[in-house]
């Protein structure tokens, strides 16, 4: 529901927005523009920008060959997003890859990261190539995050809170950056005129747990959505704030256009505003039509950072160039729910109300206290509709990098097939003579919450895959796999909990049993 106002409030506002402008455009500049250090210093104080040649040239081959490597085993997905109800393909393909078993969701979807390289994990790739990509990209990784620590000491600690948009921006013309020091910064290094907690602060706002690569070939696209605002052209990611990251946390982004392979930079008469053959990130401030936006150029190897809270005041977007362009987006994801470690521990909470008698080895609940059952029903949802149904949704993709997903998966198929048996044994005590009838009836409209809304959830991921309006959804999904019945999500209940009750079972059962 607070998703839903969220969305319907963006809607709102975009919807005045355009209104108020009518048929005009909003101006913005470019570096090109007399203007625009001025409008940078003083609007777009917290962008960071760098050019390739401050990045070690080693670091550049590196990430640039993973790159190249990643979309030769055909790594890179259109994602499934759902936006005010109905679903849609990105126009650019993505792969999430980060620390393992950690999710990030967007746009309803969650996606789950391919495992770089980590210290205590047993990782099998499918190739030694993919292992070496993830390992250049949690090279990336780190140095991002030492230019991010950088930046934000330069503008939040050391300096005074009165004179840092001016002072930071002159360091910055002809996009200079003040982050152009080589080789690493230890604590010691990077803490020595800072308290312990400014420290503790600026590690947890810039320690990317994740990076998510993106890939379009803005040739190959039938149609791109143009810029509405502005007038900047065609857009391969439209306006938007990252979701799901730490509050104030910083974000990196290093771009690598495939420059050469498509039409060239423009060279001939000067053009009005961005020249179209060249990929940009867009800037505004966000709902706001009297600050002009900003279009800045991202040639082969550039990144930027967006520092601290401009990721929530102002809005972005990635205007196409005529090159194919790749992209790794290195964030603080809010992972507070978003782990195996999580859900497993959510699924430990939930079955420590299920017992199994010593003699029978029948099934039985230990309470059936109102708080105890609806903590139980809501973490069987969150298994099955945040973790089960939005993994197998995206069929097989994982498994062309590493098969690390699927224990994991099973396990939690396990519990959930533990938790079914739960709902069927809550319906069966509720309905016995000896019950209580006051506790009763506060346990059943408790509970029927619950269901409630696990129909509602499995009838609308039921019309995903169904053979009507969804019809190409349906065999999206069924193409990931050689043989529809090996599609999990088709083995996934579609019944009521009171359908359940009646029909215990310990397999899965069919969505296309009825």
């Amino acid at each position: 529901m607070k998703r839903r106002a969220g969305e319907r409030e963006k809607e709102r506002k975009k919807k005045k927005l355009l209104e108020e402008l009518g048929e005009n455009r909003l101006p913005y500049v470019t570096p090109a523009d007399a203007d625009f250090h001025q409008l940078w210093k003083t609007k777009y104080s917290k962008l960071i920008f760098g050019k390739s040649d401050t990045v070690p040239e080693e670091l550049h081959q590196m990430v640039q060959e993973g790159f190249l490597t990643l979309r030769k085993h055909d790594c890179f997905f259109q994602d499934l997003v759902r936006i005010k109800g109905k679903d849609f393909v990105t126009p650019v393909s993505r792969i999430l890859i980060g620390n393992p078993g950690c999710t990030y969701k967007y746009l309803n979807t969650r996606l789950f990261t391919v495992p770089w390289p980590t210290e205590g994990y047993d990782i099998n790739y499918c190739s030694p190539q993919i292992q070496d990509a993830c390992k250049a990209l949690i090279r990336l990784n780190d140095y991002l995050h030492i230019e991010a620590v950088k930046a934000l000491q330069g503008q939040n600690l050391f300096e005074p809170k009165e004179t840092k948009d001016t002072t930071v921006i002159d360091r910055e013309q002809n996009f200079a950056t003040s982050l152009t020091e080589k080789g690493s910064v230890s604590k010691d290094q990077s803490s020595c005129c800072v308290p312990e907690d400014d420290y503790i602060s600026l590690k947890n706002r810039t320690s990317y747990n994740l990076t998510l690569l993106n890939y379009m070939d803005p040739l190959q696209m039938l149609y791109l959505k143009q810029e509405p605002y502005f007038g900047m052209g065609s857009m391969a990611v439209s306006w938007h704030h990252d979701e799901n990251l730490v509050e104030r946390s910083t974000v990196a982004v290093y771009s690598y256009s495939c420059e050469g392979s498509a039409v060239e930079e423009s060279n001939e008469q000067k053009l009005k505003g961005r020249d179209p053959a060249v990929w940009h990130v867009g800037l505004k401030v966000a709902w706001d039509i009297e600050t002009p936006g900003l279009a800045i150029p991202l040639h082969q190897g550039d990144f930027y950072l967006m520092l601290d809270d401009l990721n929530m005041t102002h809005q972005h977007c990635v205007l196409a160039g005529f090159s194919p362009r790749f992209s790794s987006t290195h964030r603080v994801a809010d992972c507070s729910r978003g782990t195996l470690e999580y859900i497993f521990g959510r699924c430990e909470l939930a079955l420590q109300n299920l017992q199994t008698d010593s003699d029978s080895k029948a099934l039985s609940l230990k309470s059936l206290e109102t708080a105890v059952v609806k903590q139980v029903e809501e973490i069987h949802n969150e298994v099955e509709f945040e973790w089960l149904r939005q993994f197998w949704f995206q069929g097989k993709r994982y498994l062309k990098c590493t098969d690390w997903w699927l224990k994991p998966m099973a396990k939690l198929e396990e519990f959930w097939r533990k938790m079914e048996i739960m709902t069927s044994l809550v319906l069966s005590e509720v309905g016995k003579e000896e019950q209580i009838e006051e506790q009763r009836n506060e346990t059943i409209s408790c509970f029927l919450l619950v269901l409630t809304e696990r129909q509602r959830l499995r009838k609308e991921w039921t019309a995903r895959l169904s053979m009507g309006d969804h019809h190409s959804l349906f065999i999206w999904c069924l193409g990931q796999y050689q043989d529809c019945e090996q599609c999990p999500l088709i083995q996934m209940p579609v019944r009521s909990g009171r359908e359940l009750a009646r029909r215990p079972e310990t397999r899965m059962p069919s969505l296309l049993d009825g």
